[in-house]
C-alpha cells in the first residue's frame, strides 16, 4: 500500500508545493483536486491543483516532470460534484468535466478518477436507478475507452440542509453498491472506499472490506466520531451528531481496517482525508494534521 493525502486540505498551495510537502514526509502518493477553477460550492470543493479544462500533452508532461523531480506519485485525479443533480444544466456541466478528469487521468498515465455518483436528494433511491444509467453508462464506458479506473467514494452527502433529507450521492450502503455494480458490471468501475461514513451508518467497515475489496480503487483514510449527547438529543434523523476526525481521534479501528485491507489483498493507494476542524485553525495546524494521521497510520502500513 502507498500512504499519500487528499490535497483539497491545502488549496492555497500549488501541485509543486504539495509534492515538495509529500516528499519532504515521506509520503507516497497525492489524490490530487481537480475542480474547475471558480467558486467553491462547498466546504473542501473548489480545489484546483490540476486544471483539466484545456489539458494538453504538454501540461502532463510538465506534471509527470515535477512527480518526477519529487518521487511523489499521483493516486487518483479528483473531482466531486453531483452529477445527478435535477437541475439539467448543473449535471451536464458536471458530467462534462467528469470526462475531462478522466481524460486527463489517461493522458498523465494515472488512470484513476475519484468521484460521486451524485444524487437528487428529494427521491427515495429506487426512483434514482434510471438517472443513474442514463449518466453513468457512458461515462464508464469512456473511462473504459482511456483505461481509466472510476472510484466512487462511499459518502451519503447529508450534512447540511440544502442535502436533506437524501443527501447527494447514492453510493451509500452494500445494498446500493451491490446494484451499482449489477447495472455497470464493469472493472473500471469501483469504489474509492472511506470506511469513517459507516461508522455514523452502523455499517461494519470490516464486512464491506472483505466482502467489496476486489472493487476498490482507491481508499480513503478518514475518521469520525459520534457524539453520544447530541445523539441522545438529535436522533439519527437529526444532523451534526458525527464529527469528521483524524485518523486515531474517532471510532474507526485502524487494525482492524488494515487487517481487513490485507486480508483481501488490497495493495494501492490509502490517501489521508483531512477534514477535522478542530485542526483548521492556522496553516500550521494544518500541515500538523496530516502529519499526525501518518503517524498514527505509518504503525498499521
Amino acid at each position: 500500500m502507498q500512504l499519500g493525502y487528499v490535497t483539497a486540505i491545502l488549496p492555497d498551495w500549488t501541485l509543486e508545493q504539495n509534492l515538495q510537502f509529500a516528499a519532504h514526509n515521506g509520503f507516497d502518493s497525492l489524490e490530487v483536486m481537480c475542480w474547475p477553477v471558480g467558486r467553491a460550492e462547498r466546504r473542501y470543493a473548489g480545489v484546483t491543483h490540476i486544471d483539466v479544462t484545456h489539458f494538453t500533452g504538454a501540461d502532463a508532461e510538465r506534471v509527470n516532470s515535477l512527480c518526477r523531480q519529487y518521487g511523489v506519485g499521483i493516486s487518483s485525479l479528483g473531482y466531486y460534484p453531483n452529477p445527478l443533480t435535477p437541475q439539467a444544466e448543473e449535471r451536464q456541466t458536471y458530467i462534462e468535466h467528469i470526462r475531462k478528469v478522466i481524460a486527463a487521468s489517461a493522458m498523465l498515465g494515472v488512470n484513476t478518477m475519484t468521484t460521486f455518483v451524485g444524487r437528487d436528494p428529494s427521491k427515495p433511491i429506487e426512483d434514482q436507478w434510471g438517472d443513474f444509467e442514463v449518466v453513468w453508462k457512458p461515462l464508464i464506458a469512456f473511462a473504459e475507452g482511456q483505461g481509466v479506473r472510476i472510484g466512487i467514494e462511499n459518502c451519503p452527502m447529508l450534512f447540511s440542509l440544502d442535502e436533506w433529507p437524501g443527501g447527494k450521492n447514492l453510493a451509500i450502503s452494500p445494498d446500493v453498491w451491490r446494484r451499482m455494480f449489477d447495472i455497470i458490471p464493469s472493472d473500471h468501475f469501483g469504489l474509492n472506499f472511506d470506511p469513517s461514513h459507516l461508522i455514523w451508518q452502523h455499517i461494519d467497515y470490516a464486512r464491506c472490506i472483505y466482502d467489496f475489496g476486489d472493487k476498490f480503487v482507491h481508499v480513503h483514510a478518514k475518521d469520525t466520531k459520534i457524539d453520544a449527547d447530541r445523539l441522545y438529543e438529535r436522533g439519527i434523523m437529526g444532523l451534526k451528531w458525527h464529527d469528521p476526525k483524524l485518523p486515531g481521534l474517532g471510532d474507526v479501528d485502524w487494525g482492524k481496517f488494515f487487517a481487513a485491507l490485507r486480508g483481501v489483498g488490497y495493495d494501492g493507494a490509502v490517501a489521508i482525508e483531512v477534514e477535522d476542524r478542530a485542526f483548521e485553525g492556522s496553516q500550521a495546524e494544518i500541515e500538523r494534521s496530516i502529519l499526525l494521521s501518518r503517524d498514527h497510520l505509518a504503525q498499521f502500513m
